[in-house]
């Protein structure tokens, strides 16, 4: 089934191994780190502030003893000291930059690899299969009373008359391309009205005698034209899932690609870390994993502006706005997906009264009201993009 397809993408990666951490206990792991980093920025970043604010006022005097100074050989140390001062402030400067580029690149390799972990799509991939299979059981119209009976009735009389008419012998054909009789009703589709014709050219065949079975037949007529109309409606949906699937793949391999990469800057091998995190349950452990890999970024940031002065921002930059655009097109993609789900609830508005599909759309809509209360526990869409807006410092 589409939909089944659409959510085993949802970057299952690794997250087919046991888990037994929540994903609330997932997220506060990465949060976790994410204070860590923080709290290291700030503590940097007070004591940089500290020594620009006092080289800056050790400027000023310094600027304001060589404008008063007579003595020509004081006013020369001054401006040495001063000049000192300068090259001091300049390091002061580049060491903030240094701290917050770091900040941002540990900021985007933790928020990668954490997506890894943090989202659970066998948790909604596992309760979608309740809902989304009684869905196609009420597009069947076999699951209905009676039906079964009365359609091999239809199906015998359009194999015996079908010589006899165009019609029953076009339906005859179309039936044998969609499928022989024992797999149902195809009521979806061009086929259907050469179907609703010949079952109405089996109706004006039922003798007089025989009223019940007219009675019958009509309500099943009607019951199959009312099915039919479900499904087209429906599909209207479904072809939104077909639009996620893709949008879904291409994330992945972006996602596989990204982390990839970035494991590879900081010299981490893909079987280091599926061993250390991806398949590792214990918590503590994958904090100190995710420590590891953020100290390894911060390194990595370091290396690159003392081996590469001129273009040292440039190979994390690119990295960082990957991950920002992941986690943003991520944050979209489940969006969509929240509101194609709510979509099935005006589909299930316009049928629940009805007295032939009535109780089984009232059935859906508990089933769909459990979907949704798992995929609301599982994802928040707008939370997800707000948070990657806001990753970085600037």
């Amino acid at each position: 089934m589409k939909r089944l397809l659409l959510l085993s993408f949802m970057f299952s990666g690794t997250t087919i191994f046991a888990q037994v951490d929540s994903l609330s206990h997932e997220m506060n792991l990465r949060d976790k780190v994410l204070n860590d980093i923080q709290n290291n920025f700030n503590t940097k970043t007070k004591s940089i502030d500290s020594t620009v604010t006092t080289l800056d006022k050790r400027l000023s005097n310094l600027d304001r003893s060589i404008a008063e100074s007579k003595d020509a050989k004081d006013k020369a140390d001054k401006l040495a000291q001063r000049l000192q001062a300068v090259e001091e402030k300049q390091k002061a400067i580049e060491a903030n930059e240094l701290n917050l580029f770091q900040a941002n690149y540990q900021s985007a390799m933790v928020n990668l690899v954490s997506m890894d972990r943090e989202i659970k799509p066998l948790m909604l991939f596992n309760s979608t299969k309740a809902f989304f299979n009684s869905l196609s059981e009420t597009g069947n119209p076999m699951n209905y009373d009676g039906y079964t009976k009365w359609y091999n009735q239809y199906a015998a009389f359009v194999k015996e008359k079908k010589a006899e008419s165009p019609v029953l012998n076009v339906t005859s054909n179309l039936l044998s391309f969609a499928g022989n009789f024992t797999k149902g009703a195809p009521v979806t589709g061009p086929i259907t009205s050469a179907l609703f014709s010949s079952m109405t050219t089996y109706i004006d065949n039922i003798g007089k005698k025989e009223k019940a079975l007219k009675t019958q037949s009509e309500e099943m007529l009607t019951l199959t034209m009312k099915i039919s109309q479900f499904n087209y409606d429906n599909d209207r949906i479904e072809n939104e899932w077909e639009s996620i699937t893709a949008e879904l793949q291409d994330l992945q391999k972006k996602f596989d690609k990204s982390l990839k990469e970035n494991l590879a800057i900081i010299k981490t091998s893909p079987a280091d870390f599926e061993a250390n995190f991806s398949k590792e349950n214990d918590a503590e452990k994958r904090y100190q994993y995710l420590t590891r890999l953020r100290d390894g970024a911060a390194k990595f940031v370091a290396a690159e502006r003392d081996q590469n002065p001129k273009d040292w921002r440039q190979k994390a930059y690119i990295q960082m706005n990957d991950v920002q655009s992941l986690k943003q097109r991520f944050g979209q993609v489940t969006f969509r997906i929240s509101q194609n789900l709510l979509k099935y609830k005006e589909l299930f508005e316009k049928y629940k009264a009805d007295p032939q599909l009535g109780s089984r759309i009232k059935d859906l809509e508990i089933k769909m009201k459990e979907l949704q209360e798992s995929f609301d526990k599982t994802f928040d869409p707008l939370e997800y993009i707000n948070s990657a807006n806001r990753m970085y410092k600037v």
